[in-house]
């Protein structure tokens, strides 16, 4: 039986690391052709500072950017939450694409890391929407719905943080996030790992969180509350439109 899966699992692990596409070639169509020539120059600036970075993989793809942006737009996003910052990229893309007088309520562990987009955030003339948290997710998402007022009050959220977690940020973002609002879910096709069926085959390096990323994307098909697309873009994201 391992043998009628390996050649599944060869082709899934010999893509590129932030493609999941059937050529890194198809890949590099899409960003010169419709990514790059509409990412404003700040988010390119952003992008390569982070490109120098031992962690860089960490960073939201560039063609998840357009997408972000589109569904920023089309629901009038104007208060916020990300999960998850490294350096910044998609923090600076929702700041770019959010209104004047909007906010970003923006929580990571690290500041450090947050600190190397700093100067092409301040630089964009969008610091001011952001209001930076350094603390792990849930104690700040747990003192947010302490208020009845939170509740219902955010437009949109982005998560990419602990994979572990993504089931309790969940249900916390379920009530933050208004109805009609957009939570979405990075890496939850964490590299193609999650069509593996082996965890044998699974690289060591995947197998902790791809456990949980797959309790994820079981949970979020079932849950009647939001309507679902789950979409092969970088390394998986998940858009979830809040029903109720």
């Amino acid at each position: 039986m391992e043998e009628a899966f390996e050649p599944v699992t060869k082709r899934i692990l010999q893509t590129s690391s932030k493609c999941l596409l059937q050529s890194n070639e198809l890949h590099q169509y899409i960003l010169e052709t419709s990514v790059y020539p509409r990412e404003p120059e700040p988010l390119k600036e952003l992008r390569d500072a982070t490109s120098t970075q031992p962690r860089k993989i960490m960073a939201t793809a560039p063609d998840e950017g357009p997408l972000m942006a589109l569904l920023l737009k089309l629901i009038n996003a104007k208060k916020t939450i990300e999960i998850g910052v490294f350096t910044g990229y998609s923090l600076l893309l929702t700041a770019l694409s959010i209104p004047d007088d909007g906010k970003i309520t923006a929580i990571d562990i690290n500041r450090e890391t947050y600190e190397i987009g700093l100067p092409i955030i301040r630089n964009a003339g969008v610091e001011h929407k952001i209001d930076f948290i350094e603390s792990p997710a849930l104690p700040v998402l747990d003192k947010f719905l302490e208020h009845p007022e939170n509740e219902g009050s955010f437009d949109y959220a982005y998560v990419d943080a602990d994979k572990d977690n993504y089931l309790n940020y969940h249900e916390r973002l379920m009530k933050l996030v208004r109805i009609g609002g957009i939570i979405l879910y990075d890496n939850t096709l964490w590299g193609g790992s999650v069509a593996i069926p082996d965890d044998s085959l699974v690289p060591e390096n995947l197998k902790f969180s791809r456990v949980h990323i797959i309790k994820l994307n079981k949970f979020l098909a079932a849950d009647p509350r939001i309507h679902i697309s789950h979409i092969p873009l970088g390394d998986g994201v998940t858009v979830c439109w809040r029903l109720s």
